[in-house]
C-alpha cells in the first residue's frame, strides 16, 4: 500500500500518513482510481486541531480490520480543510441535503465523478444512541453502490443540481441595505443577546468576531460589542495564562471550551478589543488586546515570520492525548508540560487576518513591535506566497509550497491586511500590492455572475466534478472570501477615489445583502462593509515630518474611531500620491509639525497641527 501522505504539506494529512487506510490526496487520481475499480469514493475532511477528526482516526482509521474493508470497497481522499476551503465549502453545502448537524470531520460518499450521494459527519466505531457505526455506514453505503446504483446516481445527480441552483441563486442581487434596515439587524442580534453570560444564543457559543465589528461600527449596536466583548474577556474562552482564545465553549456560560486555539478568530479578536479600547478606554479592552498579540507572537508566529494556522486542544500528558489537559494547568504546572502541537502550515488570507489586526492595533495601542511582526509577516507572504504573474499559492510548509488552489479568500485577506499595513506604518509598495490582487479578482470576474472572482477559476478537479461554488459568501468565524476582497475594494476607492473600486465592493455586497439582513450572525463582515458603504466615508491623513516617530497629533488620532486613518511622513506620502493614490496628493506638513487632514469622500478641512483640532 502506497503511503501518498507522509510528505503533504498538510500536517493533517501526515497524521494520518500510518493509517492502515490506503488514503489519496485531494486530486484527480483518486477519481481516476475510482473509476477505474468501479467504487464510491469516501471523502473525509477534517483539520489538524479538530477534536473530533482526532477521536474518528483513533477510533476508525486506525483500526486494521475496518481500513480493510473500507480500502476493498472504497477509493479514500482525506482533505485539510484549511488548505482546501472550497472543497469543504463545496461538500459542506452537498452535505446539507443529508444531515443538519454539519461540522468536521465531515463524511462524505460520492461517485467515482465526485458527486456526493450520502454524508454526515463523525461516526462512532459502534451504534450510540440511535447513530449508526462508521462501519454499519460503510456497509449500507457500498450495498446502495452494488445493488441499487441507478438510485444513488440519481441522488448524485439531484444533490449536484440543487447545488448548482443554490449557487446561481447566490449570485442574484438586491440593492444594499440603508442605515435604518442596518440597525433594524442590530435589533435582531440584540434579541439573540444572553443577557446572563453574554453572547449569542446558547451552547454552543462562539466568539462571532466579524458580528463584533460590524456592531462596533455602528452607534446603533456600539454597547452590545462592547458588553459582549468585556464578558467574553472574563469567561473561561480566553486562556489566563498565554492569552489567546479558544474557538468555541460548550457551555452557555462560556465554560467547558473546545481548546483548539485558532490564527483567524484571535486575529480578528484582536482587532475588535482594540477598537473596543480607542471607544472606551477600558483596562479589559486593552488587557485582552494584549494576551492575543502575546498568544501570536510568542505561540503562533514561525521562525520566517509567518504565523501557524492554529494550536491543537490535545497534547501528550503521561503519554497520553488528552483534550483541554494542558490549557487546564496553572501556570507553574503548564511550564512542566509539553504544549499542545501547532499547525505549522502558513495560510496566506488567514495570515493577511493578522497582517491587518497587528498593524491597526498595533498603531491604537502604540505598540510598535506588533506593526513590526505585521510586517515580517507580508515580507514573508509577498517573497514565498506570490508567484512571478502575481496570482497567489494557498499555503506552505517551511520552504515548500502547497499545490492547493488559492480562494478569494487569500488574495481578499492579504490585500486587506496590506492596506492596513500600508497606511498604519506608512509604506506605499504594501498598497501597491494590495492593488495589485484586487485588480486580479476584478479583471477574472464574470460581469454575469458577480464583480471579484479568484483568479484562475479555483479548484480544477472541483470545478470538474460540479461540485464547485460560483460565489461562495458564507461567513461565521471569519469573513468570507467575498466580503473581505470586497473590503479591500473599498479600501482601496478610499485611497485613491477611483470609482470602479468602489463599484466592485457595491455590487459584491449585493449579493449577499439580502441573506446577511435576515441572519445577521452569519454576515458580521459583510454587514460592516455594508454600514462603511452606506454612510458618508470619512479619511484621516496624518503628514509627519521625516524622521519623526509620533507625537501628541498621533497619539490624539488613536483614540479618535475614524473610518480610515492613514500615517505616513512626507517622503511616504508624496510617494503614495506618486502611485496614484490620490488621498495623498498635495498633503505636507505645516511649519514643519505633524499636521492632520480630516476629509470626507476626499474633501478635507483645513489642516491641523493642534491635537485639540481633532
Amino acid at each position: 500500500m502506497a503511503n501518498r501522505l507522509a510528505d503533504a504539506i498538510s500536517p493533517y494529512l501526515r497524521s494520518h500518513a500510518g493509517n492502515p487506510v490506503d488514503w489519496f490526496p485531494w486530486g484527480s487520481e483518486a477519481f481516476a482510481e475510482a473509476e477505474r475499480r468501479d467504487v464510491p469514493v469516501l471523502i473525509s475532511i477534517g483539520y489538524a486541531t479538530c477534536h473530533w477528526c482526532h477521536v474518528m482516526a483513533r477510533e476508525s482509521f486506525s483500526d486494521p480490520e475496518l481500513a480493510a474493508e473500507l480500502n476493498a470497497r472504497f477509493v479514500a481522499i482525506k482533505v485539510d480543510r484549511e488548505e482546501h476551503p472550497d472543497v469543504d465549502a463545496g461538500y459542506l453545502s452537498a452535505a446539507s441535503a443529508f444531515t443538519g448537524n454539519l461540522g468536521w470531520p465531515l463524511t462524505v460518499f460520492a461517485t467515482p465523478r465526485g458527486r456526493a450521494f450520502f454524508a454526515g459527519t463523525y461516526f462512532p466505531p459502534v451504534p450510540v444512541a440511535g447513530r449508526a457505526s462508521f462501519r454499519q455506514v460503510l456497509d449500507a453505503v457500498s450495498d446502495a453502490w452494488t445493488d441499487r446504483r441507478e438510485e444513488v446516481e440519481d441522488n448524485a445527480a439531484t444533490v449536484a443540481a440543487a447545488l448548482e441552483a443554490a449557487s446561481t441563486a447566490a449570485t442574484e442581487v438586491v440593492e444594499l441595505p440603508d442605515g435604518a434596515a442596518l440597525d433594524e439587524a442590530i435589533a435582531l442580534l440584540a434579541d439573540a443577546e444572553d443577557r446572563e453570560f453574554g453572547g449569542f444564543g446558547s451552547a454552543p457559543k462562539f466568539p462571532v468576531a466579524p458580528v463584533l465589528g460590524f456592531l462596533l461600527a455602528r452607534e446603533a449596536g456600539a454597547d452590545l460589542a462592547v458588553r459582549t466583548l468585556e464578558r467574553i474577556a472574563a469567561s473561561p474562552l480566553r486562556d489566563p495564562v498565554d492569552g489567546g482564545f479558544f474557538r468555541y465553549a460548550t457551555r452557555r456560560d462560556w465554560s467547558e471550551p473546545h481548546y483548539e486555539r485558532m490564527l483567524y478568530d484571535n486575529a480578528l479578536l484582536l482587532r475588535e478589543y482594540a477598537l473596543a479600547w480607542q471607544r472606551t478606554g477600558a483596562y479589559w479592552a486593552r488587557e485582552a488586546a494584549e494576551g492575543i498579540a502575546q498568544f501570536l507572537l510568542t505561540v503562533l508566529r514561525r521562525p520566517s515570520g509567518g504565523f501557524a494556522s492554529a494550536q491543537d486542544s490535545e497534547s501528550l500528558i503521561d503519554g497520553l492525548r488528552v483534550e483541554g489537559g494542558y490549557y487546564r494547568a496553572s501556570t507553574t504546572e503548564r511550564a512542566l508540560l509539553d504544549p499542545p502541537p501547532l499547525d505549522e502550515k502558513i495560510l496566506t488570507g488567514w495570515n493577511g487576518l493578522a497582517i491587518g489586526a497587528l498593524a491597526q492595533a498595533g498603531f491604537i495601542l502604540d505598540r510598535p513591535e506588533w506593526t513590526a511582526a505585521a510586517r515580517d509577516a507580508a515580507e514573508l507572504l509577498l517573497a514565498r506566497h506570490r508567484r512571478a504573474d502575481g496570482t497567489l499559492a494557498r499555503a506552505s510548509l517551511g520552504d515548500r509550497i502547497s499545490e492547493a488552489s488559492a480562494t478569494l479568500e487569500d488574495y481578499g485577506g492579504l490585500a486587506g491586511g496590506l492596506l492596513d499595513l500600508a497606511l498604519f506604518a506608512g509604506e506605499p509598495r504594501y498598497a501597491s500590492a494590495a492593488r495589485d490582487l484586487v485588480d486580479l479578482c476584478m479583471d477574472a470576474a464574470d460581469e454575469d455572475r458577480c464583480a471579484l472572482e479568484v483568479p484562475g477559476g479555483g479548484d480544477p478537479v472541483l470545478q470538474g466534478n460540479g461540485m464547485g461554488i460560483r460565489v461562495d459568501p458564507s461567513e461565521g468565524a471569519y469573513p468570507s472570501g467575498l466580503s473581505v476582497t470586497a473590503s479591500a475594494a473599498h479600501t482601496l476607492y478610499l485611497l485613491t477615489a477611483e470609482r470602479r473600486y468602489e463599484r466592485a465592493a457595491r455590487e459584491a455586497m449585493r449579493h449577499v445583502s439580502a441573506h446577511a439582513l435576515r441572519t445577521p450572525n452569519a454576515f458580521g463582515s459583510a454587514l460592516e462593509l455594508m454600514s462603511r458603504l452606506s454612510g458618508e466615508p470619512e479619511q484621516l491623513l496624518l503628514v509627519l515630518p521625516d524622521g519623526a516617530m509620533g507625537g501628541a497629533l498621533v497619539d490624539a488620532a488613536r483614540i479618535r474611531p475614524t473610518e480610515l486613518v492613514a500615517v505616513a511622513d512626507e517622503t511616504a506620502t508624496a510617494a503614495f500620491a506618486a502611485d496614484g493614490f490620490e488621498l495623498f496628493a498635495a498633503r505636507t506638513t505645516r511649519e514643519a509639525l505633524p499636521t492632520a487632514y480630516l476629509c470626507r469622500d476626499f474633501v478635507c478641512r483645513l489642516p491641523v497641527t493642534d491635537p485639540a483640532g481633532l
